[in-house]
């Protein structure tokens, strides 16, 4: 593997795990807000950035390069809210894909197609990622300062269950 994509990959798997740890933070503001649905909603995402990083970390390796772990920054929160922290939610993933998008530049500059045919799956999972984000954040502004249907919405994203990606 070229050393150039492999700082890539090496400096997005660094991001894949941030965003865990940001939204295990995320998490632990809906926790204390008594929202367990809003709680579960986190938790999958959680589960889901690891996967994220996993699976890059599997490819540099299956790839022959050298996966180089990096510190993780302290997650910042931006908001109270659930409408503020699902702003910040849209803003990150958005972040993310711009990220991924960056990885794919070198994968595409090294004419690396191995690496840009396992980055279009990441490609398309930012498009759910923004997507679920996106509609979380409309629901939340929707419903204002009405706690009955904050109540609503929480038992619907408590419905949510983790789906192990099959990352290739």
């Amino acid at each position: 593997m070229d050393k150039k994509m492999e700082a890539a990959f090496n400096d997005q798997i660094n991001k894949e795990y941030y965003s865990a740890y940001l939204y295990l933070a995320m998490k632990t503001a809906f926790a204390e807000m008594n929202l367990p649905g809003f709680v579960n909603w986190f938790d999958i995402q959680v589960q889901e950035e690891k996967a994220h990083a996993v699976g890059m970390y599997d490819y540099v390796l299956e790839r022959g390069g050298h996966v180089e772990l990096g510190a993780i920054d302290k997650p910042e929160l931006n908001g109270k809210t659930p409408v503020e922290i699902f702003k910040q939610v849209l803003e990150h993933e958005k972040f993310v894909t711009s990220r991924i998008n960056a990885v794919y530049d070198v994968a595409e500059e090294l004419k690396d197609r191995a690496a840009m045919l396992f980055l279009n799956w990441y490609i398309k999972e930012q498009v759910e990622e923004e997507a679920s984000a996106s509609d979380v954040l409309a629901k939340v502004e929707m419903i204002g300062d009405n706690t009955h249907a904050l109540l609503d919405l929480d038992k619907e994203l408590a419905a949510r269950v983790f789906n192990p990606p099959i990352i290739k």
